[in-house]
């Protein structure tokens, strides 16, 4: 099993793992400020946290209320 994490192209995915990790930090913080969400805050909070990536984009897509 080590042999296989030493054989990963780290410069590929390190950039990937970033990009996931900033997105549910804004998504949370975002979830954290707002008042009002399209459904319960606490399923938005799930789906950012268990949905790798694209959680936090459908958060920012559909879970948001506009004014």
């Amino acid at each position: 099993m080590l042999e296989e994490l030493a054989n990963i192209n780290w410069g590929l995915i390190a950039p990937l793992i970033v990009i996931q990790v900033i997105l549910a930090i804004v998504a949370l913080i975002d979830l954290a400020r707002i008042h009002a969400t399209n459904g319960p805050k606490w399923v938005w909070v799930l789906v950012v946290l268990f949905i790798n990536t694209i959680g936090p984009i459908v958060y920012f897509i559909f879970g948001r209320k506009t004014s």
